[in-house]
């Protein structure tokens, strides 16, 4: 279970600017639940924002003077760029205008065995091959020492990048950078693609007409797969990257369209982030990432096709690799369940690809609903990725253990890092350590925007919505909370592979609802059923006809108390850490004989079920879910039961003698610290 958050909007605020503009009551709500409060600031978000002029960057007017004049002596410049889809989108960007601007141009990006970043050999092999200025993008910014070899090598160095510098910057003829302290430009969000595009509207003397038609719909891919914030000039080149996109003349664009099976009439910003981009990023985790900047640079349909062909290989290494990693954590899992017990997971693998760990970790972080790292060894070093909820901030996770670490970066929810293999011990206990210290640790939630009403479900309502696109960071696909649905129809999609409810809604409307990857046994309520959803809300057309769909993020049984839930079930892990408990507690997580048969009954009659779902389908305020786990740890314990960790369902075995479940290990300890504690 996720904790859910339900925001309000302030209903004065929406009446009066419904009064203001025409956009649906839908989208206005969502909006104002935003906090979009002013009608100024809510104007400014649908108005495109014009892209500022890119001499307004510190030291842009420096990069392009410096650019043109070695175009114009035609001295050999490099385009450094980086092996994700930012770097390279952006690499394709800056090296194409070079090019037909005429320049004598090359580019370079470092395979990801290199590491991020501009390395000593790389500056040195181009200084070598007759380099005489290096430009970087999405890169750059922390390359202190390559910036001083580069300047003893006798080559000009001009970084453009978006990440955070440090307090002193590179020694560089020009440093572009948005993060700048000392930059006076108003939008600092931009992507590596974004600051390559000003680069190249600032080589045309500050004119964006030119490179938005050439380039917007590339830098759009780079920017939303970099995870920047779809807000202010990001929205402005995504926007007018998608329309571009949709008849795009780039063949390698083309073919990645088509190959990915991305509708083109429904092109949109989801459509980049979960089609497009995994394939561009695909080459730099598995294969090279020359191999995406020649499909988005070819001119030739067939070549590029060629290019894309290799992506869509390397995109199946890519799952193969996800699924090989996580199979290996998860039996690793099943063989030590008191891993889940941590509050946070530190698991670490002989030759995980260190190029899916970060993928393998996200879907780790949605599955357990817990932070997470994960380190690839190989040989005496450690490589590894981390992802974190909101309020547990990993950087300062490592920050806490860093004299174990050879290097370490990141923010709030997600890092990297390597060490030395002879520390990953040491490590896991300093990073135990620095997460025992909240009181309750944070855990997956879901935010949603507003409880949808029965007047708000209308096909003009649910269409309003998509003036708020493109969706993505800083602009998430609404999501709203469905509160004390009626279930009056379950059926089965796909062989039972999906689900689609048909829901009655307080107030008089009805609902489809789709469950996607859980069939209808699995649950854990039936018709008539109460429940409560968190959806995304879409129009389906079939037959001609329209109505409004929902997507369900994920449901509970209506009113349920999810403060007790979470406190109960860290309440739990406390105790199988051994962590001493208040006596109070322990009276409160023993179950009685009337209990324990109740829960063997349940889970009898569902076959197989999770924990949570055996949870919500019991509902019943005396048995907490600390006590609803030590039932099934006591079952488990004399061979009644049998619990997954890493699936975390539960089923009944069958009985081969009488036992008594007041022998259960579990019950015992339980039992005798109550009496101890004069409890019972």
């Amino acid at each position: 279970m996720k904790k859910w958050k339900i925001n309000s909007p302030d209903e004065n605020t929406v009446m009066q600017f419904a009064k203001k503009c025409d956009l649906g009551s839908l989208a206005l709500s969502v909006m104002v639940s935003r906090g979009y409060t002013d009608f100024n600031d809510l104007v400014s978000f649908f108005n495109d924002a014009d892209l500022a002029d890119p001499f307004i960057i510190k030291d842009m007017d420096k990069a392009a003077d410096i650019i043109n004049a070695a175009v114009d002596s035609y001295d050999l410049i490099c385009v450094y760029g980086d092996y994700d889809c930012d770097g390279i989108t952006a690499t394709a960007i800056l090296y194409n205008y070079l090019e037909s601007m005429g320049a004598n141009v090359m580019y370079y990006i470092p395979e990801r065995s290199a590491g991020y970043g501009m390395n000593m050999d790389a500056v040195r092999e181009l200084a070598a091959k007759g380099v005489v200025l290096i430009v970087t993008v999405d890169n750059g910014i922390s390359a202190h020492a390559e910036a001083e070899e580069i300047a003893k090598l006798g080559v000009r160095l001009v970084i453009t990048d978006h990440h955070q510098p440090s307090e002193t910057l590179p020694k560089a003829a020009a440093v572009v950078n948005p993060h700048r302290r000392d930059c006076p430009s108003v939008f600092k969000e931009l992507s590596g693609a974004g600051v390559a595009l000003k680069l190249c509207a600032a080589l045309d003397g500050g004119n964006y007409d030119a490179v938005m038609e050439q380039y917007s719909d590339i830098c759009a891919l780079g920017t939303v797969a970099d995870i920047v914030p779809l807000v202010g000039e990001n929205r402005t080149i995504v926007r007018q990257g998608l329309l571009y996109m949709k008849n795009t003349e780039n063949p390698g664009l083309n073919a990645l369209i088509d190959r990915s099976g991305a509708k083109r009439e429904r092109l949109n910003s989801t459509a980049i982030a979960f089609q497009l981009a995994p394939r561009i990023n695909a080459s730099g985790r598995f294969g090279s990432p020359v191999t995406a900047v020649k499909a988005l640079l070819s001119e030739d349909p067939d070549e590029a096709d060629g290019y894309v062909e290799t992506l869509m290989t390397l995109n199946e290494q890519r799952r193969s690799a996800e699924s090989s990693i996580m199979k290996e954590i998860l039996e690793h899992i099943d063989n030590d369940p008191q891993i889940l017990d941590q509050r946070v997971l530190v698991l670490s693998g002989e030759g995980w690809h260190h190029g899916v760990i970060g993928i393998v970790s996200a879907r780790l972080l949605e599955m357990f609903g817990k932070p997470n790292i994960l380190l690839s060894v190989e040989g005496d070093t450690a490589r590894g990725s981390a992802r974190s909820v909101k309020g547990f901030n990993i950087f300062k996770c490592f920050t806490y253990a860093k004299d174990l670490l050879e290097r370490f970066g990141g923010h709030e929810c997600a890092g990297g890092l390597t060490l030395r293999t002879e520390n990953i011990g040491a490590f896991r206990d300093t990073v135990y350590e620095y997460a025992a210290q909240p009181q309750q640790m944070p855990t997956a939630a879901v935010e949603c925007d507003m409880r949808i009403r029965a007047q708000d479900l209308t096909i003009d309502n649910i269409r309003s919505l998509g003036a708020l696109e493109p969706f993505g960071a800083g602009n998430p696909q609404p999501v709203f909370a469905v509160i004390g649905a009626r279930v009056d129809k379950i059926i089965s999609l796909s062989q039972g592979k999906h689900t689609r409810l048909e829901l009655d809604i307080p107030g008089g409307a009805k609902l489809t609802a789709l469950i996607f990857s859980q069939a209808p046994d699995k649950l854990g309520f039936g018709v008539g059923a109460k429940i409560d959803l968190a959806v995304n809300l879409e129009i389906n057309e079939f037959a001609g006809r329209q109505s409004v769909n929902a997507r369900v993020l994920d449901f509970r049984p209506s009113g349920i108390d999810q403060d007790k839930y979470f406190a109960a079930k860290d309440c739990y892990e406390k105790y199988r850490r051994g962590e001493k408990l208040p006596p109070a507690f322990l009276k409160r997580i023993t179950p009685d004989r009337r209990q324990l048969v109740a829960v063997y009954k349940y889970i009898n009659a569902a076959a197989e079920i999770s924990a949570d779902d055996l949870y919500m389908r019991i509902n019943d305020p005396s048995v907490n879910y600390c006590k609803l786990r030590l039932c099934i740890d006591a079952f488990c314990e004399l061979g009644l039961a049998e619990y997954s960790p890493s699936l975390q369902k539960v089923k009944i075995l069958p009985a081969t003698e009488r036992v008594d479940i007041d022998s259960a290990p579990t019950l015992v300890k339980l039992r005798e610290s109550c009496k101890e504690a004069d409890l019972l």
